[in-house]
């Protein structure tokens, strides 16, 4: 079932969707959602709110027909954007909130518009082709609620994280899973502060360079003059450190920074559905322990709701394993392009810093000459 083809599910090429530009208007940001079309040439240009993002996702969530649609573990959509929100709610957005004009946002919601388009269940909901190319905010439409909100229902009311899995698979899984969601966090957390320290950086360095201004003057003593080229020389000396730092910060965040930012949301995804998959597996004991102690007039029912129970359970474990597998194959490749994307720009911005050292290099020894 997962393996199906998904020829003609899109009239869309899936690699050329892109989120293009995020336009602020008043305390909202639309985001500019572009494709190629599949037949002739074009492209559609649609504009659309998180809100329209949020419909799309809960459309996903409501394919109750798809069987062990549970199992999925569906590509995770970034938090809300908030504009002029305090400090403590950016920080909850990490990476995504922080760069110029939200292009970092942009390119987490392009991301998970790939991943979307594709899986290969999740790209045949009509929703997705309607996102994408109609004109229409398709935000406005009001979303049947499905399973998933009658099961976040029961979820509150049943905490079962530390249910012994039947699964060794399922067991190992959910042990790692909850290491692995640890770590992301801290190390997203970590590379935070490294960013933010560079800014800092970036900004004391700009102030240092400006302050060396200040002490120029502009008399004919020898020695002044002699002392105010030196200033001159070493404010721009400070001015590239200050562009070095404001450079190798812009690169964490558009390459490392969100492969970690994506790989933390990827964890919390993996951990819903292993949660997903452990009330269907409560929900399975249960009907068994009720068939097994049910009077002979409610025995055929009772055994007939186990069945039941057990069908679906087998269904959404066997798409959970599925799942599971191509989750850590793409998880990882990600985390690998960022890491290689990470390293080549800091190389070419270590390079083109270098070249700018050396000719300050050669300024002063003119300078002492």
């Amino acid at each position: 079932m997962m393996e199906e083809a998904r020829e003609g599910s899109l009239s869309v090429s899936a690699q050329t969707i892109r989120v293009a530009d995020a336009v602020r208007d008043g305390d909202a940001l639309t985001f500019i959602v572009i494709s190629q079309k599949l037949s002739g040439s074009g492209e559609y240009h649609v504009a659309r709110t998180h809100e329209d993002f949020q419909w799309l996702q809960q459309c996903l969530f409501s394919q109750e027909v798809v069987p062990g649609i549970l199992g999925v573990i569906f590509p995770p959509l970034p938090a809300k954007p908030q504009l002029n929100a305090p400090t403590k709610v950016l920080k909850q957005l990490g990476f995504l909130a922080m760069g110029e004009d939200w292009r970092m946002y942009c390119m987490a919601l392009e991301t998970y518009l790939h991943q979307v388009a594709a899986h290969t269940t999740l790209s045949k909901n009509k929703c997705l082709e309607n996102f994408l190319t109609s004109s229409e905010p398709p935000g406005r439409q009001r979303v049947r609620k499905g399973i998933f909100n009658r099961l976040s229902q029961a979820m509150e009311g049943m905490r079962k994280e530390g249910h012994k899995d039947v699964d060794d698979f399922f067991q190992t899984e959910r042990d790692n899973n909850l290491t692995l969601t640890g770590c992301s966090k801290s190390a997203t957390e970590r590379f935070i502060d490294v960013v933010l320290t560079e800014q800092k950086l970036a900004v004391a360095c700009g102030h240092f360079s400006t302050a060396l201004h200040l002490c120029v003057e502009q008399e004919e003593d020898s020695a002044v003059l002699a002392f105010s080229k030196i200033c001159v020389k070493l404010s721009e000396v400070i001015d590239s450190i200050k562009r070095n730092f404001e450079s190798v910060a812009e690169n964490n965040l558009s390459t490392l920074g969100l492969g970690l930012d994506l790989e933390s949301r990827c964890q919390e995804a993996e951990k819903e559905m292993l949660y997903r998959r452990t009330c269907k597996l409560v929900e399975l004991e249960t009907a068994s322990r009720n068939a097994e102690r049910a009077k002979p007039v409610k025995k055929a029912a009772m055994d007939e709701l186990k069945v039941a129970a057990e069908k679906e359970f087998d269904h959404v474990s066997g798409v959970a394993k599925q799942e599971i597998a191509r989750f850590h194959s793409t998880r990882v490749e990600l985390l690998r392009q960022a890491l290689i994307l990470w390293c080549e720009k800091q190389l070419e911005t270590a390079r083109d810093t270098s070249f700018r050292y050396s000719q300050h290099l050669q300024a002063f020894k003119e300078l002492g000459e």
